[in-house]
């Protein structure tokens, strides 16, 4: 075991978070959260890359970026897809 997995809630290689029962629970719903790329959602609503873009620069669909990357929270998806609904 390294330096750094023997410190409580550090990842271990074999898939499990050592320390407490809150940092375990913590990382589980950490494990939950999906995320998307914009090619994914083009992908999943049958539209463009470009139209997607587009929603993103409008406002309409939030994103988070990390570095250079940029994704699409399942969350924010949702609420996307609930404000445009037609009914």
């Amino acid at each position: 075991m390294s330096a750094d997995e023997s410190r409580p809630g550090a990842f271990r290689s074999d898939g499990h978070a050592g320390g407490s029962r809150a940092n375990r629970d913590r990382d589980r719903s950490a494990r939950s959260l999906r995320f998307y790329t914009i090619a994914d959602v083009a992908e999943m609503l049958d539209l463009s890359v470009r139209t997607v873009r587009r929603a993103v620069a409008r406002g309409d669909l939030a994103v988070h970026r990390i570095g250079a990357a940029v994704r699409i929270a399942e969350a924010d998806l949702k609420v996307f897809l609930a404000l445009h609904r037609q009914d």
